[in-house]
């Protein structure tokens, strides 16, 4: 497995922001001393870009011309989001070129980005990025979002959308307050603060159902970690082992997948991420933990 990383992705920050640049060094460096092999993602053409996002997002990403208190303006934001949504290309397209699983290890994240809006960290919406450029590839993509956060951008972007099945996992009761109900397209699986593992895997066998029935060509996974029992910004109460055993589920579906970081927040990201991977893919080298 080849991770899609590129060290620029540290070179902007917020004083104060959860979404730090420590978070995804500590995760790289951990994963390099495992022994992954790390690819430069190139940076996404803006034309991706477009097929995602309205031209005034854009032109206020490029400019710096907006206001959202989660989301702040940064210098070369554009340019750091862009290679970013170029790391979830680079997965998704070494999936199906190369038949094997691939992960991108990019900040900032970009599940709360939608058409019109940015916010949640979010500048573009690297998934659906990624996903509409491969969808001249694949004529059926499931989008499985494991982040504690509701993805509502990437739900919008692909509400009604022919071919495109969206599920997610997420803590009900906090930021952005949706995924309360399904809708259309969109399988969403609400979950009360405190869930723990057992629960949490019974809920993913059914949504892991569901998209095993729809026989997609491609499965695109949105990997928050902030499911885990330590992160400070929510209340799901996975453990490090947690992850192994979801990659392990997500395995048993035998589909092309490609999966890109979002959330995560606590200093355990690097070894989440490791379980998950091991758990994921059968070439990781090392047994994951029980």
């Amino acid at each position: 497995m080849k991770i899609a990383y590129s060290p620029r992705c540290l070179k902007y920050e917020s004083p104060g922001h959860p979404e730090s640049p420590l978070r995804v060094k500590l995760a790289s460096d951990f994963l390099k001393a495992k022994g992954f092999e790390f690819i430069e993602p190139p940076i996404c053409r803006e034309d991706d870009i477009h097929r995602v996002h309205s031209v005034a997002l854009v032109d206020k990403v490029r400019s710096g011309s907006f206001f959202d208190p989660n989301t702040p303006v940064i210098p070369g934001i554009f340019d750091y989001a862009a290679l970013s949504a170029g790391g979830a290309i680079a997965a998704a397209e070494r999936c199906l070129e190369n038949n094997e699983n691939s992960f991108s290890l990019m900040r900032p994240p970009g599940h709360h980005a939608s058409r019109q809006r940015l916010g949640g960290f979010c500048y573009f919406n690297n998934l659906a990025i990624a996903v509409c450029r491969v969808m001249e590839k694949v004529s059926r993509v499931a989008i499985l979002d494991l982040d504690a956060h509701h993805g509502n951008g990437t739900q919008s972007i692909f509400q009604g959308k022919e071919g495109v099945l969206y599920v997610s996992l997420h803590q009900g009761n906090i930021f952005p307050g949706t995924g309360l109900q399904n809708r259309e397209n969109a399988l969403n699986y609400p979950l009360p603060a405190g869930t723990e593992e057992p629960s949490y895997l019974s809920v993913l066998e059914q949504a892991l159902f569901r998209i095993a029935e729809f026989k997609p060509g491609l499965l695109a996974i949105s990997l928050g970690i902030d499911t885990y029992k330590d992160d400070p910004l929510t209340d799901l109460r996975l453990e490090i082992s947690s992850y192994a055993k979801i990659g392990r589920m997500i395995n048993a579906l035998s589909l092309p997948a490609f999966a890109i970081l979002e959330g995560g927040y606590s200093a355990k990201l690097g070894e989440c991420i490791y379980e998950f991977l091991c758990g994921w893919d059968k070439s990781c080298s090392k047994p994951a933990l029980e």
